[in-house]
């Protein structure tokens, strides 16, 4: 292979993985997009549900796993939770616990 073609194999994966990084920055926050009918929008709860934005991520994961095994009592989490897998839930808990 010439040193030319190297380079340019090289600088097209640098480029994708610029636009794998973009599209995981905001995979979190897509995730949690779900999340904005009972908790807020950014988490920022209006009504009686509990903030989201700014809860420790351990604080988080946490509680969707306790969700997800039906050990923490909820009317619809436990089903939502089991949705999730546990990267996706420690998505959802990077992009809520670095809300303001």
């Amino acid at each position: 292979m010439k040193p030319s073609a190297a380079v340019g194999i090289l600088l097209a994966m640098a480029g994708m993985t610029g636009t794998a990084l973009a599209e995981n920055i905001n995979y979190g926050r897509n995730l949690a997009a779900a999340c904005a009918s009972c908790h807020g929008t950014n988490g920022k709860s209006i009504g009686n549900m509990n903030d989201l934005a700014g809860m420790p991520k351990n604080r988080i994961i946490e509680n969707m796993k306790d969700f997800k095994a039906g050990t923490k009592p909820a009317t619809v989490m436990q089903q939502l939770a089991k949705g999730y897998s546990d990267a996706q839930i420690a998505a959802i808990a990077d992009y809520f616990s670095a809300q303001k």
